[in-house]
C-alpha cells in the first residue's frame, strides 16, 4: 500500500481512545508494510503488539502477534526463533478451536522445521495442515500444503514425487485464481530440474517464476529464485553472471538481515571461486558461511559446508585437514537424515496416503448413494406403470429373482474382498519388514564403507603418516565391529518376522553361556569395565539355546554401551516358580520414565548413542523382547537416570 495507509496507521496507533486489540492489528499492518523497506522500525512495530497482546491476554490477537513475529524472523533467517512464537500461536489457535488459524499455524511450524533441516517434522506439521484444510474445505490451505509436501519430496531425493506434488498444487492455484502460488510453484520445479542436472529448462522455469513474483510484488520469493538463477549459471559454467546474481541475491537478504539467506550466497559464491580455481578465496567465503550456518543452526547447509570444505582442502593438498572436514560432514548428515526420522517420514507417508485414498473412496461413495437413490425412484416409477398395465405379478417375480441373484454376487464379492484384504495385509506386513531392512541398511552401512574409503584413498595418496594408522584402523574396527552386530541382528529379526526362525527347546548351562558372553565381549570393548558373572553353577534352564545366547549377549553388550569407564556390570540368576529369572545390572547412565515406556516397542525402535559414542539401531531390545516370548518367558526394565538399569527376563527351569 501507500504511503497514505502508513500514516493513516501510524495516527491510528497513536489515539488514546481505541481498544488494544485494535491497536495490535494496527502495529502487525505497520509491521507488514515496512518488512522489505525497513526492517528493524518493521521488528519494532512487531515486537510492540506482541507486548500488548501478550500483557492484555488477548487471545485472538496474541494469535495474530505471534504470527507476524514468526515470519519476520523466518524472513531474518532466525528459523529455530521463528519456531517458537509460531508455535506459541499453535497451541493459542488449538485452545480456541480456530480451524483457519491452525491449518496456517501447521503450516508456518513446518516451514519451520523444513528450513531447520528436520524434513520428518516438517512432512508431519504440512500433511497435518492438509487434513484441518480439508476437513473445512479451505482449498487455498490445501493447495499450499501440497505445494509444501512436494518441496520435502524434492530434499529427499523423490524428483518424480516432488514435481507431482507442484503440478497439482500448480493447477488448484490456477483453478482457485491464486496468483501468488504460480510463481511459488515455478521456483520449486525450477529447483527440481537444477537438482535432476537439466539446466536449460530449469533456466526457463526460474525466469518465469522471477517474472511473475515481480509482477504480483511477491518479495519474499524474489531472492530465493535469485539464488537458484546464479547456482544454475554456476553449472553453466557462467561465472560472471553467477556473481551478479549472487551479489543481487546478497542486497536483498541484507535489507531484511536475513543470515541464513547470507550464509546461502556465500556458499554459491565458494563454489564459484573453486571451480575459477580461487581456493583461498573459496575458503575466505565459505567459512563465513558455515560461522553463519552455525549461528543460525542451518544444518542442511553447515553440512553442505563441511563438504564443499572437504573438497576445497583436498585440492590445496591438505589431506589431514580434508579428512577432518570430510568426518564432521558424515557425521552431521547421518545424525540429520537418521534411521528415525526415514521412519518416522515412512510412517507419516502411509498414513497421509491412506487418508488421501480414504477421501477418494468417500467421494466415490457418495457418488454411488446418489446413483442408488436415482435406481430407487426409477424401479418405483417402474413399477407404477407395471401396476397400471397389470404386469405387476410377472415384474415382480422377476425383481425378485434378481434380488436374489444381486444377494448372490454381493456375498461373492464381500467373501473375495475379505480375501483380499487378508493378502493386502500380509502384503503390506511384509513390505514394512523389507522396508525396515534395507533403511536400516543404508543407514548404517554407509558409515563403515565411507570411512574405509576415506583411508583407502588417503593411503594411496600417501597422506597418511604410519604412526596415524594404528588410530584409523582402530576406529575402522569399532566401526565394523558395530556392522556385524547389526547384520547378525538384522538377520535374525528378520527371520523371526518371517516365521523362518525355528526355536528347539534343550537343557542349557546359562553360567557357561555367561562365562562365553564375558571371554566374548571382555576381547571386543575398548571401555575398563568389570563384567561379574555371579549366575550359578547349578542354573540350568529349558529353553532354545541359540536365541538365549543371543538375548544374554544383546543385554550385556547395551549394558556396556551405557556404562563409563571403569564401571561393573554383573550378569545373577534367582529361582522363582519353577523359572530362572536372569537379570543384567549396570551401574551406568539409567533412563528416565518416559524412555521407559517406549523401549521394547517395535513399530519405532528407540536408539541413542552410549558413553563412548555408540551406536545402535534399536533393534536388539526389540530381539531380546521377541526371542523371551517365544521361550515362554517375559522381559522388563527397571532403571533411574543417573544410577543405571536393570534389565531381567524370565526362562523356564529344569525340574
Amino acid at each position: 500500500m501507500g504511503q497514505g495507509k502508513i500514516d493513516s496507521l501510524e495516527n491510528e496507533i497513536k489515539r488514546e481512545d481505541i481498544a488494544d486489540s485494535v491497536r495490535v492489528r494496527s502495529l502487525v499492518a505497520l509491521s507488514r508494510e515496512y518488512q522489505f523497506s525497513d526492517f528493524s522500525k518493521s521488528l519494532r512495530y512487531a515486537k510492540l503488539a506482541l507486548d500488548i497482546a501478550e500483557d492484555n491476554d488477548l487471545t485472538k490477537t496474541k494469535i495474530l502477534a505471534y504470527q507476524n513475529f514468526g515470519g519476520l524472523h523466518t524472513l531474518s533467517g532466525d528459523y529455530s526463533t521463528a519456531l517458537r512464537y509460531d508455535n506459541l500461536a499453535l497451541q493459542q489457535s488449538l485452545l480456541m478451536g480456530d480451524s483457519v488459524n491452525i491449518t496456517v499455524d501447521f503450516n508456518n511450524v513446518a516451514n519451520d522445521y523444513y528450513d531447520l533441516g528436520e524434513y520428518d517434522e516438517a512432512y508431519y506439521y504440512f500433511t497435518q495442515s492438509y487434513r484441518v484444510a480439508s476437513s473445512i474445505k479451505d482449498s487455498l490451505r490445501m493447495t499450499i500444503a501440497l505445494h509444501n509436501v512436494g518441496r520435502v519430496f524434492k530434499e529427499l531425493g523423490q524428483y518424480d514425487r516432488a514435481l507431482d506434488h507442484l503440478l497439482i498444487s500448480q493447477q488448484m492455484s490456477r483453478d482457485i485464481g491464486d496468483k501468488e502460488g504460480i510463481p511459488y510453484s515455478y521456483d520449486e520445479i525450477g529447483d527440481v530440474m537444477l537438482r535432476k542436472g537439466d539446466y536449460d529448462s530449469a533456466l526457463h522455469v526460474l525466469m518465469n517464476s522471477l517474472k511473475l513474483s515481480r509482477l504480483h510484488k511477491v518479495n519474499f520469493l524474489q531472492p530465493r529464485t535469485l539464488n537458484k538463477l546464479a547456482s544454475v549459471y554456476l553449472h553453466k559454467k557462467d561465472y560472471g553472471t553467477a556473481l551478479a546474481y549472487y551479489d543481487t541475491t546478497f542486497l536483498l537478504h541484507a535489507r531484511t538481515n536475513n543470515r541464513f539467506g547470507i550464509a546461502e550466497v556465500e556458499l554459491g559464491r565458494g563454489l564459484v571461486y573453486m571451480d575459477q580455481k580461487k581456493y583461498d578465496d573459496a575458503l575466505d567465503v565459505i567459512n563465513r558461511s558455515l560461522k553463519l550456518s552455525k549461528e543460525t543452526n542451518a544444518r542442511i547447509l553447515e553440512i553442505n559446508g563441511f563438504n564443499q570444505l572437504s573438497k576445497l582442502l583436498e585440492l590445496k593438498g591438505d589431506y589431514k585437514k580434508s579428512l577432518e572436514y570430510f568426518k564432521q560432514y558424515k557425521q552431521l548428515e547421518d545424525s540429520l537424515f537418521s534411521q528415525d526420522m526415514q521412519e518416522k517420514l515412512f510412517r507419516d507417508q502411509i498414513r497421509f496416503e491412506t487418508e488421501a485414498k480414504d477421501t477418494q473412496i468417500e467421494a466415490l461413495s457418495r457418488a454411488r448413494d446418489i446413483k442408488d437413490d436415482q435406481i430407487k425412484k426409477q424401479e418405483f416409477v417402474r413399477n407404477i406403470l407395471v401396476v397400471v398395465m397389470a404386469l405387476s405379478v410377472i415384474l415382480l417375480a422377476t425383481v425378485y429373482r434378481s434380488g436374489q441373484r444381486r444377494r448372490q454376487i454381493n456375498m461373492l464379492l464381500l467373501q473375495h474382498q475379505e480375501d483380499m484384504e487378508k493378502r493386502s495385509e500380509e502384503l503390506e506386513r511384509l513390505n514394512q519388514v523389507k522396508d525396515k531392512f534395507f533403511s536400516i541398511i543404508s543407514h548404517d552401512l554407509r558409515s563403515p564403507i565411507n570411512a574405509l574409503a576415506g583411508l583407502l584413498d588417503l593411503l594411496d595418496k600417501g597422506a597418511v603418516k604410519p604412526e596415524e594408522l594404528p588410530n584409523h584402523v582402530k576406529e575402522l574396527k569399532t566401526r565394523f565391529n558395530h556392522t556385524r552386530t547389526l547384520l547378525n541382528n538384522l538377520l535374525d529379526w528378520t527371520l523371526l518376522q518371517m516365521d523362518k526362525l525355528s526355536l528347539q527347546a534343550t537343557r542349557i548351562d546359562l553360567h557357561k553361556i555367561v562365562d562365553e558372553n564375558i571371554q566374548l565381549l571382555g576381547s571386543v570393548q575398548n571401555k575398563q569395565i568389570r563384567l561379574i558373572n555371579t549366575v550359578p553353577a547349578s542354573a540350568y534352564a529349558f529353553a532354545d539355546s541359540n536365541t538365549t545366547n543371543l538375548v544374554i549377549r544383546n543385554l550385556m553388550t547395551n549394558a556396556i554401551k551405557f556404562t563409563n569407564d571403569g564401571g561393573a556390570v554383573t550378569i545373577t540368576a534367582s529361582q522363582q516358580a519353577g523359572e530362572w529369572v536372569i537379570s543384567v545390572e549396570d551401574n551406568g547412565i539409567g533412563m528416565n520414565a518416559d524412555v521407559l515406556k517406549i523401549l521394547f516397542d517395535k513399530t519405532a525402535p528407540y536408539t541413542t548413542r552410549g558413553t563412548a559414542n555408540e551406536k545402535g539401531t534399536g533393534l536388539g531390545l526389540i530381539l531380546c523382547k521377541e526371542f523371551v516370548e517365544k521361550n515362554g518367558g517375559k522381559i522388563w526394565v527397571e532403571s533411574k537416570l543417573g544410577e543405571g538399569s536393570k534389565f531381567s527376563f524370565t526362562i523356564p527351569r529344569v525340574n
